[in-house]
């Protein structure tokens, strides 16, 4: 040693400061393996003993805790490389090369920095002089060794985690709803609340089928959403909370509630930026094993949610879905064609009054490639023709032939599937059995361990294949509907056309509704006439061929024809609120989308269409009556003190506007 320091050490070497890298991967070894720490510590002795002051050693440990694979997230290695860099360094000094660095490039990178600055390398092995031949043949092995060290050791632990993970019998966090039991196997939560909410979340989905109106039914029923305390004093206690759509959505995309065991979905990534964590498809899961623990859906409605969602995503141009259905009277929304290109058309919204007209619109190759539009066409009377085979397609008849097929399938549903579920339950027996028999042997004894883990492997099979079975059944079989049920279905088909023009359908469950029934409508535009390529769920297609117009002519009919009606009623003391009941009485309705008359909807026409206003009428007819700006005038008094007049009952007045709120006043009788 003393050799060394005399033919190594040298007088500018000790006029730079001496860095102490002190590091343990993990936190754990930080807080047990306090060995390790002392020996690292006590190398500063030895610094000081070669020759440098204590006030120019600098002790790096801020990278306690951290792994030497990858000089990413080291600070303290990060400036010890740039403080050897600026030729500031005389040694490093560190109780091993691995604790520098376990990646050969970032080992080497220093090297060649260090022999650039001339700065020493010692361990606890000895001194090392990087521009010296041997040294760094030797500093170079043992980078190289270390990483080596580091590959085999990882290997081996990934490789048994894999293992165990292929098998499904790796341990991990699971969501809530599901714990693990004495033997270590995943089984439903015991607690019956938890397993109702969370039957009632997958329900509740079905039915409104969007993940921000799921968050919404919650938030207005004033609903909340069990979670489990993951770290913590409450560890392990479940605590109610608010729905939020980070909650909805991991809960729908999680394939474990439909009895699936998966480990693999993120996946470390190197790139040119480094290492990141991604999600990979689904095929590249290292383990998707069904049927491995108790379900809360069945995998086929698993799929179906994920489709639901994926269906849910916001429309982008040239994307195969139409996104969830939105705000907005186009029924087509979502779910129309181009018949050129076959891409998803968008939609466009004119600014017309009071029904914005909907207008189709494939823009693709404008938006990409600023090339012409590929078809542009205004949508009222396609969505009209819709609506008409909408109505048509759903009616009692239908409904009665779907009944009956379901009580003749209903007939047969408890024998079949009684059957199918009793022998589920006898091969899950046989296969506990069997496991139990397997887990109790020595695991020395390999002959009968081999045969126990081999019939165990068996009765698994026989339980899947029964599963299968029984899911297949399951899905055949139909659930019997009941008179009760007959008759609300029937009523409902038989009223549909009344619920499609009441005033309080939105427009969301109007298109809904047309694509529970409509899989998707191409368009083509002709220079006289629009044809419609309708396919429906089943797979039936239809073509309608309908003339090619600039305006909607049913709106145009429906407004002369509610003119003509209107324009009479005028001189009578009637409001525009009295007025639009008239019309609903005869059967009247407003706008492209057939909607019941109000009193804004009278105000509307008769501005556009020129009509004199009720204002102006009941003037013409009781000459002499005065406004409130003339009433105020003629008496000299503000618009409080014509208020308190009128309420206190000294004035003649009458209502005359839509409002009901316009007055006019009866002029003062002369002296």
């Amino acid at each position: 040693m003393a050799e060394m320091l005399v033919s190594k050490v040298k007088r500018e070497h000790l006029l730079r400061k001496a860095y102490l890298y002190v590091r343990q991967s993990t936190l754990y070894q930080v807080k047990n393996n306090t060995e390790s720490s002392i020996r690292q510590y006590g190398l500063k002795e030895k610094l000081i003993a070669m020759g440098w002051d204590e006030s120019m050693i600098e002790v790096i440990d801020c990278d306690l805790g951290q792994s030497g694979s990858y000089s990413e997230g080291r600070n303290g290695f990060q400036y010890l490389v740039a403080e050897v860099s600026m030729g500031r360094a005389g040694i490093i000094a560190g109780i091993e090369v691995s604790r520098l660095s376990r990646s050969s490039s970032d080992w080497n990178r220093l090297l060649e920095i260090a022999a650039l600055s001339d700065t020493l390398i010692m361990d606890e092995d000895g001194l090392y002089n990087v521009n010296d031949f041997n040294d760094r043949l030797l500093l170079g092995l043992k980078g190289t060794l270390s990483e080596v060290e580091l590959h085999y050791l990882r290997s081996r632990m990934r490789n048994a985690l894999l293992g165990k993970a292929e098998r499904g019998e790796l341990r991990k966090a699971i969501p809530i709803g599901y714990v693990y039991n004495e033997d270590g196997l995943t089984c439903k939560d015991p607690d019956v609340q938890v397993r109702e909410a969370i039957m009632m979340l997958f329900s509740c989905f079905a039915r409104v089928g969007s993940a921000n109106k799921l968050v919404r039914e919650y938030a207005k029923q004033g609903i909340c959403f069990p979670h489990r305390q993951h770290r913590g004093f409450k560890l392990g206690e479940v605590s109610w909370e608010k729905m939020t759509i980070s909650t909805a959505l991991r809960v729908l995309k999680n394939p474990m509630y439909a009895g699936i065991y998966t480990f693999g979905k993120s996946q470390v990534q190197h790139t040119i930026s480094g290492r990141k964590i991604a999600e990979v498809p689904r095929e590249q899961y290292h383990a998707w094993l069904p049927n491995s623990h108790p379900a809360y859906i069945s995998e086929a409605q698993f799929d179906e949610n994920n489709r639901q969602l994926e269906k849910n995503a916001r429309h982008k141009p040239g994307s195969e879905h139409g996104g969830a259905v939105r705000e907005g009277s186009a029924l087509l929304q979502g779910i129309a064609l181009c018949g050129k290109c076959g891409r998803m058309m968008s939609l466009r919204y004119s600014d017309a009054k009071p029904v914005a007209q909907p207008f189709y619109r494939c823009d693709h190759n404008f938006r990409t490639y600023g090339e012409a539009v590929c078809q542009h066409v205004a949508g009222g009377n396609i969505d009209l023709v819709i609506e008409e085979l909408l109505l048509e397609t759903i009616n009692p008849l239908t409904m009665d032939a779907a009944i009956s097929v379901q009580h003749e399938m209903a007939q047969r549903k408890d024998e079949i599937l009684g059957y199918y579920g009793k022998q589920v339950e006898q091969t899950r027996y046989e296969m506990d059995l069997a496991k139990r028999r397997y887990l109790q042997v020595d695991p020395d004894n390999r002959l009968v361990a081999a045969e126990l883990e081999s019939d165990w492997n068996q009765k698994v099979l026989s339980y899947e294949s029964a599963m299968t079975a029984y899911d297949q059944k399951c899905e055949m079989e139909v659930r019997a509907v009941d008179d009760e049920m007959k008759l609300s279905l029937t009523q409902l088909i038989s009223d549909f056309p009344k619920f499609w023009n009441d005033a309080r359908a939105s427009s969301r469950e109007k298109k809904r509704i047309a694509r529970l029934i409509l899989e998707d409508v191409t368009i083509t535009v002709g220079a006289s006439e629009i044809v419609l390529g309708i396919r429906f769920k089943e797979g039936a297609t239809k073509v309608i061929e309908i003339p090619r117009i600039k305006q909607n002519l049913n709106l145009f009919r429906a407004e002369n024809e509610a003119i003509s009606e209107i324009e009479p009623l005028l001189p009578s003391n009637l409001t525009y609120g009295e007025i639009a009941e008239i019309l609903n009485e005869k059967g009247l309705l407003y706008g492209s989308k057939g909607k019941p008359h109000n009193a804004y909807s009278i105000a509307s026409l008769v501005k556009r269409y020129g009509l004199p206003s009720r204002i102006a009428v009941a003037k013409s007819i009781e000459d002499g009556w005065l406004t409130a700006k003339e009433k105020m005038a003629e008496l000299g008094i503000d618009k409080s003190k014509l208020y308190r007049m009128r309420t206190s009952g000294k004035l003649v007045f009458k209502k005359c506007n839509y409002y009901g709120q316009a007055y006019l006043y009866k002029p003062e009788l002369p002296a």
